[in-house]
């Protein structure tokens, strides 16, 4: 008995565009069939078809810092932006999810709030390698750690010998915030952007990316470089990847799209870590994307309050790093890959069915028989101007204010089922053995 059918002249599959029928039953796909497809159902015409985006780099921050973001504004967030699934990062929160515990306190925080599907990692700091064990028998997706200062104090960074100890303790994949302390600097008090890249310059990125393929490499484990914007880092990776280290490597929106020589000075809406670099850079990030060496793209959805952004003085030092970005990061990245010559295949390949590999969710970001029912409505020429305060996030922060993106989110399914944003029918997810 089929529930749904789905039909549209634009279906991205795996195998590419074309038009189709989209069958639902049970909340999964049984038949992607001709757009001609006997029965009634919903006809999107030239309206695009996709997958549901999988974003594995979001922050919640629920409990303890509900008040930058929450499971509910986040995953409400996500669906209209036509993310079905995200995987939450371990800090920020109160407890961070660095012991079975602390993932518990989580999964009840986020009980009845989510909106789309919620996964979890874990978090590897000094000291804790005996719960990682635990951690993954619960079902987190892997292990984030950071080589320089998270920005918490209660998620401490690791060094090249303790992360070999979280490495060597548990099979797992392990996702690395990848900056050297060594090489980064304050600019206490400057309003400058210049100030603020200048302190932390592409060798940070490029001498911890040396750090975790070294440990990838010495322990036989998976490693995958986090948000990466420097992208004199990538022989590095490329060279790791031929010599058969297990290495993968992500980048953001903001790194593809926005350009360190247009960032006004005060503009702290624009702080991230690692910086956002210039135009060449993003060039070289780009092509970095098409040919697979970066392998997939996502938001590191990162909010905060407005005075933790230092909005009021414009000091990038004491501004918090993060970029609210899981609602916008497909019509952003859209805007900027149709005008490169991408096709909407490769933006699902992106943002979609390689995360969803990643993370080892084969029932995720693909349209085909047998995946959820996890769907995206997407009108890929219609225009919008962004509106912080027409966004769903908690705080109406982000450095796309005013900007003119292509793509508008029409609808989105959960397991075939409408997401309205009133009914918070999101499950928890956990890791599958490969």
């Amino acid at each position: 008995m089929v529930d749904l059918v789905v039909r549209s002249r634009r279906v991205v599959t795996p195998e590419g565009e074309r038009p189709a029928s989209i069958l639902v039953a049970d909340g999964r796909i049984v038949a992607v069939e001709d757009y001609h497809h006997p029965g009634d159902g919903v006809d999107l015409g030239d309206t695009a078809l996709l997958p549901g985006l999988v974003d594995t780099h979001v922050h919640v921050n629920e409990p303890g810092r509900t008040e930058w973001e929450g499971f509910a504004s986040a995953t409400r967030a996500a669906a209209a932006g036509g993310v079905t699934t995200i995987i939450d990062m371990p800090l920020n929160s109160l407890p961070p999810t660095v012991d079975p515990a602390a993932l518990h306190v989580k999964q009840k925080a986020a009980t009845g709030q989510c909106h789309v599907d919620v996964g979890f990692w874990g978090g590897a700091i000094p000291g804790n390698h005996g719960h990682l064990a635990g951690l993954h028998a619960d079902g987190v997706f892997g292990f984030k750690a950071f080589l320089a200062d998270s920005g918490v104090p209660e998620f401490p960074p690791v060094d090249a010998a303790r992360l070999d100890l979280a490495m060597r303790s548990v099979d797992a994949l392990f996702v690395v915030h990848a900056e050297d302390p060594d090489h980064l600097r304050e600019a206490a008090g400057s309003p400058a952007y210049a100030d603020f890249l200048a302190s932390r310059p592409e060798a940070a990125e490029h001498a911890a990316v040396a750090t975790a393929i070294g440990v990838a490499r010495e322990t036989g484990r998976r490693v995958h470089i986090l948000h990466l914007s420097a992208a004199s880092a990538l022989p590095l990776i490329r060279a790791a990847r031929s010599a058969g280290v297990r290495v993968t490597a992500e980048t953001c929106p903001h790194y593809l799209t926005l350009d360190a020589g247009t960032v006004p000075d005060g503009a702290t809406e624009f702080k991230c870590c690692p910086p956002i670099r210039d135009a060449a850079n993003a060039d070289l990030l780009w092509q970095a994307l098409a040919d697979g060496l970066i392998t997939c793209v996502v938001s590191d959805h990162s909010p905060c309050t407005p005075e933790l952004k230092r909005q009021d003085t414009g000091d990038f030092a004491a501004a918090w790093g993060g970029i609210a970005s899981v609602q916008l990061g497909l019509p952003v990245i859209w805007t900027a890959a149709r005008d490169r010559g991408h096709t909407l295949a490769d933006v699902v390949s992106w943002m979609a069915q390689r995360p969803a590999d990643l993370v080892g969710l084969r029932g995720k970001g693909r349209i085909a028989a047998g995946a959820d029912a996890d769907l995206v409505a997407f009108d890929p020429e219609a225009t919008f101007v962004v509106d912080p305060h027409a966004l769903h996030h908690k705080n109406p922060v982000t450095p796309y204010a005013g900007r003119t993106l292509r793509g508008v989110v029409a609808a989105t399914w959960l397991r075939g089922r409408p997401v309205s944003g009133n009914d918070a029918g999101g499950r928890f997810l956990v890791r599958q053995e490969r």
